[in-house]
């Protein structure tokens, strides 16, 4: 078996990643559930702190969630019929073969080896399985002057320390290698109401962020913090952050 070498970007924040991300709506992950043929075995893949596994949970009677990061699956949250297992989204043995009805990899399919992850699916599927590739575009702001100085730090500040892989965020997956017929996702978003030291607290999950202050020495969120402050009005004010979903899914061969 050939070792896969994981891009870890994000077990040294962890225990943030699992309190500041944006949680999912629950009707994309019914949506996926409703296509597939059956519903006895889902796969999260990549899964992190559990954020789209909470959500599989209530639909299927099982689900395994795999991560290649022991951190991330220490801050996932504990649900009867699910299993977490460290393991990568291109090797996971845990898995037997032709089982699973659903596999999700949701924000981290950039990460993996496509190629690779593509040869498991393909060993893992259940006749009539569901693929699906999710991810959500770079964070936006309703108000017009906090989202010019989260777009500047996005872009200026940090932006120069933004692994290569993150263009597939930008392009909404559709720059991802994706050998199957498509089917379409559903239109949503995630939005929430933050304050601005939530927001600030998101911005310090991002893996550009940790390469920043890798190569810098220093912390850039407190450049962050004060342009938004400028035009934020009180700091404990709730602004609307959204996120728009985008998608790749198919359903493999019966």
């Amino acid at each position: 078996m050939t070792e896969v070498n994981f891009k870890d970007h994000f077990s040294s924040t962890a225990a943030d990643y699992s309190k500041f991300r944006p949680d999912y709506p629950p009707a994309l992950f019914k949506d996926l559930a409703d296509r597939a043929a059956h519903r006895h075995l889902a796969w999260d893949c990549g899964c992190g702190g559990g954020q789209a596994t909470k959500h599989l949970a209530p639909l299927f009677d099982r689900v395994i969630a795999t991560d290649p990061s022991a951190a991330q699956l220490a801050t996932a949250p504990a649900y009867p019929n699910v299993t977490y297992n460290t393991a990568s989204a291109e090797q996971a043995p845990i898995l037997a073969d032709h089982s699973v009805d659903l596999i999700i990899a949701a924000q981290a399919a950039h990460w993996f080896d496509l190629p690779r992850f593509y040869g498991e699916v393909h060993r893992v599927a259940a006749p009539g399985a569901v693929l699906a590739l999710i991810t959500y575009r770079p964070t936006q702001l309703a108000d017009t002057a906090a989202n010019a100085a989260l777009q500047h730090f996005y872009r200026a500040v940090v932006g120069p320390y933004w692994p290569p892989d993150r263009r597939h965020v930008e392009e909404g997956y559709q720059s991802l290698d994706f050998p199957f017929p498509e089917e379409p996702g559903p239109e949503m978003r995630i939005e929430v109401q933050w304050d601005l030291e939530q927001l600030v607290g998101y911005a310090g999950t991002w893996s550009a962020v940790k390469e920043y202050r890798r190569q810098c020495d220093a912390d850039p969120l407190p450049i962050l913090r004060d342009g938004l402050a400028q035009v934020w009005g009180t700091p404990g004010d709730k602004k609307s952050v959204f996120w728009q979903m985008a998608y790749r899914i198919t359903r493999l061969p019966s």
